[in-house]
Protein backbone atom coordinates (compact mmCIF):
# COMPACT_ATOMS: atom_id res chain seq x y z
CA UNK A 1 0.00 0.00 0.00
CA UNK A 2 2.84 2.16 0.91
CA UNK A 3 4.44 1.71 -2.03
CA UNK A 4 1.31 2.40 -4.61
CA UNK A 5 0.65 5.36 -2.40
CA UNK A 6 4.26 6.91 -3.26
CA UNK A 7 5.09 5.27 -6.55
CA UNK A 8 2.78 7.49 -8.43
CA UNK A 9 3.80 10.70 -10.43
CA UNK A 10 1.36 12.96 -7.56
CA UNK A 11 3.55 10.07 -4.80
CA UNK A 12 7.01 10.90 -6.50
CA UNK A 13 5.99 14.83 -7.24
CA UNK A 14 5.00 15.17 -3.50
CA UNK A 15 8.06 13.63 -2.20
CA UNK A 16 10.43 15.97 -4.05
CA UNK A 17 8.42 19.13 -3.01
CA UNK A 18 8.62 18.00 0.87
CA UNK A 19 12.00 17.11 0.25
CA UNK A 20 13.28 19.59 -1.68
CA UNK A 21 15.87 16.90 -3.54
CA UNK A 22 16.39 16.39 -7.63
CA UNK A 23 14.23 13.80 -9.50
CA UNK A 24 17.14 11.30 -9.04
CA UNK A 25 17.53 11.78 -4.90
CA UNK A 26 14.28 11.22 -4.96
CA UNK A 27 13.87 7.77 -6.52
CA UNK A 28 16.70 6.87 -2.98
CA UNK A 29 14.44 8.50 -1.18
CA UNK A 30 11.05 6.43 -2.13
CA UNK A 31 12.95 2.92 -1.19
CA UNK A 32 13.23 4.55 2.99
CA UNK A 33 9.88 6.23 2.76
CA UNK A 34 7.45 3.94 1.28
CA UNK A 35 6.89 2.80 4.76
CA UNK A 36 5.84 5.75 6.11
CA UNK A 37 2.05 4.94 6.66
CA UNK A 38 2.41 1.54 7.74
CA UNK A 39 2.44 2.61 11.46
CA UNK A 40 -1.31 4.53 11.28
CA UNK A 41 -2.69 2.14 9.15
CA UNK A 42 -1.94 -1.12 11.00
CA UNK A 43 -3.36 0.82 14.08
CA UNK A 44 -6.34 1.43 12.24
CA UNK A 45 -9.48 -0.05 11.76
CA UNK A 46 -9.71 -2.24 8.38
CA UNK A 47 -12.84 -3.06 6.54
CA UNK A 48 -12.69 -4.67 3.18
CA UNK A 49 -16.33 -4.32 1.50
CA UNK A 50 -17.82 -6.20 -1.40
CA UNK A 51 -19.66 -5.27 -4.83
CA UNK A 52 -20.45 -9.03 -5.53
CA UNK A 53 -24.38 -7.91 -6.11
CA UNK A 54 -24.20 -5.03 -7.90
CA UNK A 55 -24.23 -3.69 -11.53
CA UNK A 56 -21.08 -1.36 -10.58
CA UNK A 57 -18.11 -2.27 -9.96
CA UNK A 58 -15.02 -0.57 -8.15
CA UNK A 59 -13.01 1.71 -10.69
CA UNK A 60 -9.12 2.55 -10.38
CA UNK A 61 -6.81 5.26 -10.56
CA UNK A 62 -3.50 6.56 -10.68
CA UNK A 63 -3.75 7.78 -7.39
CA UNK A 64 -4.75 3.64 -6.29
CA UNK A 65 -4.23 4.54 -2.62
CA UNK A 66 -6.61 7.39 -2.33
CA UNK A 67 -6.85 9.53 1.39
CA UNK A 68 -10.41 11.10 2.00
CA UNK A 69 -11.14 13.81 3.74
CA UNK A 70 -14.80 15.11 3.83
CA UNK A 71 -13.23 19.10 4.58
CA UNK A 72 -10.55 18.15 2.58
CA UNK A 73 -11.40 18.30 -1.06
CA UNK A 74 -8.89 17.83 -3.53
CA UNK A 75 -9.34 21.15 -5.26
CA UNK A 76 -8.59 22.47 -1.52
CA UNK A 77 -4.70 22.28 -2.06
CA UNK A 78 -2.51 22.63 -4.85
CA UNK A 79 -0.72 19.88 -6.72
CA UNK A 80 0.64 17.55 -5.54
CA UNK A 81 -1.05 18.19 -2.13
CA UNK A 82 -0.62 17.94 1.44
CA UNK A 83 -0.22 15.45 3.95
CA UNK A 84 -3.86 14.34 5.66
CA UNK A 85 -3.03 10.70 6.74
CA UNK A 86 -2.34 12.50 10.07
CA UNK A 87 -5.93 14.20 10.73
CA UNK A 88 -8.88 11.77 12.69
CA UNK A 89 -11.33 12.01 9.19
CA UNK A 90 -9.01 10.98 7.05
CA UNK A 91 -9.90 7.05 5.55
CA UNK A 92 -7.98 5.28 3.32
CA UNK A 93 -9.47 3.74 0.66
CA UNK A 94 -7.69 1.13 -1.46
CA UNK A 95 -9.43 -0.98 -4.26
CA UNK A 96 -8.12 -4.40 -4.26
CA UNK A 97 -10.29 -5.65 -6.96
CA UNK A 98 -13.18 -4.92 -9.33
CA UNK A 99 -15.24 -6.42 -6.33
CA UNK A 100 -13.28 -5.69 -3.06
CA UNK A 101 -12.05 -2.22 -1.89
CA UNK A 102 -9.99 -1.67 1.66
CA UNK A 103 -10.92 0.94 3.61
CA UNK A 104 -8.86 2.10 6.43
CA UNK A 105 -10.26 4.40 9.35
CA UNK A 106 -8.98 5.86 12.33
CA UNK A 107 -9.69 3.89 15.56
CA UNK A 108 -9.38 7.73 16.97
CA UNK A 109 -12.48 8.59 14.54
CA UNK A 110 -14.57 5.24 15.03
CA UNK A 111 -14.35 6.07 18.74
CA UNK A 112 -15.71 9.59 18.60
CA UNK A 113 -16.91 10.37 14.85
CA UNK A 114 -18.46 13.64 15.48
CA UNK A 115 -14.61 14.60 16.10
CA UNK A 116 -13.42 17.88 14.15
CA UNK A 117 -12.51 16.29 10.62
CA UNK A 118 -9.08 17.98 11.23
CA UNK A 119 -7.86 17.23 14.25
CA UNK A 120 -4.45 15.76 14.31
CA UNK A 121 -4.78 11.72 15.69
CA UNK A 122 -3.41 11.33 18.98
CA UNK A 123 0.38 10.43 18.25
CA UNK A 124 0.16 10.60 14.33
CA UNK A 125 3.92 8.96 13.69
CA UNK A 126 5.83 7.16 11.03
CA UNK A 127 8.33 4.25 11.31
CA UNK A 128 7.38 3.02 14.66
CA UNK A 129 6.34 -0.10 16.26
CA UNK A 130 2.89 -0.94 15.96
CA UNK A 131 0.45 -4.11 16.75
CA UNK A 132 -2.15 -5.42 14.35
CA UNK A 133 -4.80 -8.04 15.23
CA UNK A 134 -5.93 -9.87 11.64
CA UNK A 135 -8.89 -11.39 13.55
CA UNK A 136 -10.47 -7.85 14.16
CA UNK A 137 -10.48 -7.02 10.04
CA UNK A 138 -14.14 -6.94 9.13
CA UNK A 139 -15.43 -8.25 5.45
CA UNK A 140 -17.71 -9.71 4.17
CA UNK A 141 -20.38 -6.08 4.08
CA UNK A 142 -22.38 -5.96 0.43
CA UNK A 143 -22.45 -2.60 -0.79
CA UNK A 144 -25.44 -1.35 -2.85
CA UNK A 145 -25.32 0.00 -5.70
CA UNK A 146 -25.06 3.80 -4.97
CA UNK A 147 -22.33 2.97 -2.48
CA UNK A 148 -19.97 1.86 -5.10
CA UNK A 149 -20.63 4.81 -7.18
CA UNK A 150 -19.62 7.00 -4.01
CA UNK A 151 -16.50 5.15 -3.36
CA UNK A 152 -15.72 5.42 -7.23
CA UNK A 153 -17.12 9.08 -7.02
CA UNK A 154 -14.27 9.76 -3.99
CA UNK A 155 -12.00 7.78 -6.60
CA UNK A 156 -12.47 9.94 -9.28
CA UNK A 157 -12.44 13.19 -8.01
CA UNK A 158 -8.62 12.23 -6.54
CA UNK A 159 -7.25 11.20 -9.43
CA UNK A 160 -4.02 12.95 -10.87
CA UNK A 161 -5.09 12.35 -14.62
CA UNK A 162 -5.93 8.73 -15.69
CA UNK A 163 -9.18 6.56 -14.35
CA UNK A 164 -9.92 2.93 -15.14
CA UNK A 165 -12.51 0.32 -15.29
CA UNK A 166 -13.75 -2.53 -16.52
CA UNK A 167 -16.93 -0.53 -18.59
CA UNK A 168 -17.22 2.88 -19.60
CA UNK A 169 -20.10 3.32 -17.22
CA UNK A 170 -18.01 3.20 -13.94
CA UNK A 171 -16.05 6.19 -15.11
CA UNK A 172 -18.92 8.23 -14.67
CA UNK A 173 -20.64 7.78 -11.35
CA UNK A 174 -21.87 11.32 -11.09
CA UNK A 175 -24.10 10.50 -13.91
CA UNK A 176 -27.58 10.44 -12.04
CA UNK A 177 -26.38 11.43 -8.84
CA UNK A 178 -26.43 15.50 -8.93
CA UNK A 179 -26.17 15.19 -4.99
CA UNK A 180 -22.66 13.84 -5.14
CA UNK A 181 -20.74 15.98 -3.38
CA UNK A 182 -17.37 15.18 -1.58
CA UNK A 183 -18.16 17.21 1.60
CA UNK A 184 -21.73 15.22 1.97
CA UNK A 185 -21.01 11.79 -0.01
CA UNK A 186 -20.60 9.85 3.89
CA UNK A 187 -23.12 11.53 5.63
CA UNK A 188 -24.97 8.22 6.38
CA UNK A 189 -21.27 6.79 7.55
CA UNK A 190 -21.33 3.82 4.78
CA UNK A 191 -17.53 4.09 5.05
CA UNK A 192 -17.63 3.61 8.88
CA UNK A 193 -16.78 0.25 9.81
CA UNK A 194 -19.03 -1.54 12.19
CA UNK A 195 -18.31 0.26 15.09
CA UNK A 196 -19.50 -2.82 17.39
CA UNK A 197 -16.70 -4.98 15.85
CA UNK A 198 -13.90 -2.70 17.13
CA UNK A 199 -12.84 -3.70 20.20
CA UNK A 200 -11.98 -0.89 22.71
CA UNK A 201 -8.36 -1.44 23.44
CA UNK A 202 -6.68 0.22 26.15
CA UNK A 203 -3.08 -1.76 25.98
CA UNK A 204 -1.54 -4.51 24.59
CA UNK A 205 1.72 -6.70 25.94
CA UNK A 206 3.45 -8.91 25.02
CA UNK A 207 6.67 -10.66 26.25
CA UNK A 208 9.53 -13.03 25.19
CA UNK A 209 11.14 -16.42 25.90
CA UNK A 210 13.54 -14.31 27.45
CA UNK A 211 11.96 -12.68 29.77
CA UNK A 212 11.44 -9.05 28.07
CA UNK A 213 8.32 -7.72 28.02
CA UNK A 214 7.03 -4.54 26.39
CA UNK A 215 3.42 -2.69 26.04
CA UNK A 216 1.54 -0.27 24.01
CA UNK A 217 -1.67 1.93 24.65
CA UNK A 218 -4.20 1.88 22.46
CA UNK A 219 -2.30 4.91 20.01
CA UNK A 220 1.17 3.57 20.66
CA UNK A 221 2.41 5.14 23.78
CA UNK A 222 4.98 3.19 25.09
CA UNK A 223 5.29 3.69 29.07
CA UNK A 224 7.84 6.41 28.57
CA UNK A 225 5.26 8.61 26.76
CA UNK A 226 4.23 11.36 30.14
CA UNK A 227 0.62 10.11 28.10
CA UNK A 228 0.95 6.67 28.48
CA UNK A 229 -2.63 5.54 28.66
CA UNK A 230 -4.27 8.30 29.23
CA UNK A 231 -7.16 7.75 31.84
CA UNK A 232 -8.76 11.26 30.57
CA UNK A 233 -8.80 10.25 27.28
CA UNK A 234 -9.79 6.57 27.48
CA UNK A 235 -12.89 7.77 30.14
CA UNK A 236 -13.87 10.20 27.23
CA UNK A 237 -13.82 8.24 24.27
CA UNK A 238 -15.71 5.33 26.09
CA UNK A 239 -18.87 7.34 26.58
CA UNK A 240 -18.48 8.71 22.60
CA UNK A 241 -17.91 5.36 21.56
CA UNK A 242 -21.18 4.13 23.18
CA UNK A 243 -22.46 6.67 21.70
CA UNK A 244 -21.07 6.06 18.47
CA UNK A 245 -22.35 2.86 18.36
CA UNK A 246 -26.45 3.61 19.30
CA UNK A 247 -26.22 6.50 16.59
CA UNK A 248 -24.24 3.92 14.03
CA UNK A 249 -27.18 1.11 14.74
CA UNK A 250 -29.82 4.07 13.36
CA UNK A 251 -28.14 4.93 10.12
CA UNK A 252 -26.47 1.71 9.42
CA UNK A 253 -28.49 -0.89 11.33
CA UNK A 254 -30.70 -2.23 8.75
CA UNK A 255 -28.30 -2.42 6.22
CA UNK A 256 -25.72 -5.01 5.46
CA UNK A 257 -23.40 -6.09 8.30
CA UNK A 258 -19.56 -7.08 8.37
CA UNK A 259 -18.46 -10.02 10.34
CA UNK A 260 -14.85 -10.77 11.65
CA UNK A 261 -13.37 -14.17 12.96
CA UNK A 262 -14.30 -12.68 16.76
CA UNK A 263 -17.40 -14.47 18.45
CA UNK A 264 -18.56 -11.33 19.42
CA UNK A 265 -19.76 -11.14 16.38
CA UNK A 266 -23.37 -12.47 17.00
CA UNK A 267 -23.64 -11.09 20.30
CA UNK A 268 -23.67 -7.84 19.04
CA UNK A 269 -25.49 -8.34 16.10
CA UNK A 270 -28.58 -9.36 18.74
CA UNK A 271 -27.72 -6.35 20.76
CA UNK A 272 -28.26 -3.62 17.18
CA UNK A 273 -31.37 -6.13 16.51
CA UNK A 274 -33.03 -5.73 20.08
CA UNK A 275 -31.98 -1.80 20.38
CA UNK A 276 -33.88 -1.58 16.29
CA UNK A 277 -36.85 -3.43 17.56
CA UNK A 278 -37.49 -0.64 20.75
CA UNK A 279 -37.19 2.64 17.94
CA UNK A 280 -40.44 3.68 16.05
CA UNK A 281 -40.19 2.50 12.48
CA UNK A 282 -39.49 6.40 11.47
CA UNK A 283 -36.02 6.40 13.74
CA UNK A 284 -34.79 3.96 11.46
CA UNK A 285 -32.44 4.38 8.40
CA UNK A 286 -32.48 1.96 5.99
CA UNK A 287 -30.37 1.74 2.42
Amino acid sequence: MGAQRFRTPRGLDWLRKSSKQDPQSVLLLLTQMFKAHSTMWTEGAWEVVCADDTETKFIVSDSPVTFYNQVLPPSLSRYPGTEELDKVATRTIFPLSLKRCLIVTHAQYVRAPKAKPLTVRTNARSFELAMFKFTDIQIARQLSDDEVKRINFILKRAATKYIAAGREEWLHPEVGNPGFGWANVDNDWFLMPNPWRVGFMSEIRWGDKNGRSWSLDAYGRNPYNPKYRDRLQHDREWVSAQQAKWEWAKKRGTSPRSRTMEPRDEIHDKIIDDYLATLPKGKRKSS
